[in-house]
């Protein structure tokens, strides 16, 4: 059933992702996070049968579980969700990539426990740029201090930053948030030279406007597979 439906719906958001680049005047592309948390792990199956190796999960226990099915090496599996610092040792077995670096306390730990295993981990700092009460990440004012301080813990690779936009369809919302996580990214790196330059941004309802303003991975579930089962 995922397969079918993702060789539908595949084509169509590449295609939608190649109008957003054009409209930006952009060369480049992005890369695309197979969001399956609340699915089945047929649809991590699925999605590797049509090439989409890069699967999103948030939460820990689901990941564990969907690993221990497929197998560590079946896919790239990255965290996107927030990740409790009592989760931290375990992700670090199973996941490729963190999306949600959102604390300070939290980067520390990912740190002393990379330290303990002798592993490296990558991540992407999370930014709150819309101001969002119910939304995670650094306020924008602090990003960059933060971003310095994370990037000196040994073990841990910034490999950029991320952010979530309002759940709305106000288009010039959307923009005015995107744009600010770009602007961001871009004072941060001119400061940090060794913070990657990843813009983890854009969902199902905005991804389109996160690529005119420059987001370079996508986290995409509901456009591909469907709504949540669970």
């Amino acid at each position: 059933m995922y397969e079918a439906r993702l060789r539908e719906t595949l084509p169509r958001v590449r295609e939608r992702m190649a109008r957003a680049l054009e409209r930006a005047g952009r060369s480049d592309t992005a890369a695309l996070v197979a969001v399956t948390k609340g699915h089945p792990v047929s649809a991590v199956e699925a999605a590797v049968a049509v090439g989409l190796r890069v699967v999103g999960e948030n939460r820990v226990q689901e990941l564990d579980d969907k690993v221990a099915e497929v197998g560590r090496g079946y896919a790239e599996w990255h965290l996107i969700g927030h990740l409790q610092r009592n989760k931290v040792r375990r992700a670090l077995e199973l996941v490729d990539r963190i999306h949600s670096i959102d604390s300070l306390r939290l980067a520390r730990t990912l740190s002393a426990e990379a330290v303990r295993a002798d592993v490296a981990v990558g991540g992407h700092v999370q930014v709150n740029v819309s101001g969002e009460g119910t939304k995670g990440g650094f306020e924008v004012a602090e990003a960059v201090d933060a971003l310095a301080e994370i990037g000196e813990l040994p073990r841990v690779r910034v490999d950029g930053l991320m952010t979530m936009a309002p759940l709305t369809d106000e288009e010039r919302r959307l923009h005015e948030v995107f744009r600010a996580a770009r602007r961001l990214m871009e004072e941060a790196t001119r400061q940090l030279p060794a913070v990657g330059r990843g813009l983890s941004m854009g969902m199902s309802n905005d991804f389109e406007v996160a690529l005119e303003e420059g987001a370079t991975i996508l986290r995409l579930g509901t456009v591909l597979f469907g709504e949540r089962r669970t």
